[in-house]
């Protein structure tokens, strides 16, 4: 297998992965369908959040950002990003 190959199979295996991986990870820092938890790292993110905003969870943050796609999992536009940054990894690994 060539260069290009090995290439073109790392960006798809990232991408791939990262997109299977995405709700995998946000329910491990307690992003659920269920809401947060109180104590995990979902909650010290929301209250962290919450206390920079004068007391609530700004539209669009990061946090609310995961709170959705943990709650209603990712967007078709979420899915893009995830799916571009986990390809950009793959074809970063084959630079080293």
């Amino acid at each position: 297998m060539g260069i290009k190959q090995v290439t073109a199979v790392a960006i798809v295996a990232g991408a791939g992965g990262a997109v299977v991986s995405a709700p995998f990870v946000l329910g491990a820092i307690d992003f659920t369908s269920a809401g947060v938890a109180a104590g995990s790292y979902a909650a010290g993110m929301m209250s962290s959040a919450a206390i920079a905003n004068g007391g609530g969870v700004a539209a669009g943050s990061l946090v609310a950002v995961l709170q959705s796609a943990g709650m209603a999992g990712l967007s078709g536009t979420a899915t893009a990003a995830v799916a571009s940054a986990g390809g950009t990894v793959g074809f970063l690994a084959t630079l080293i």
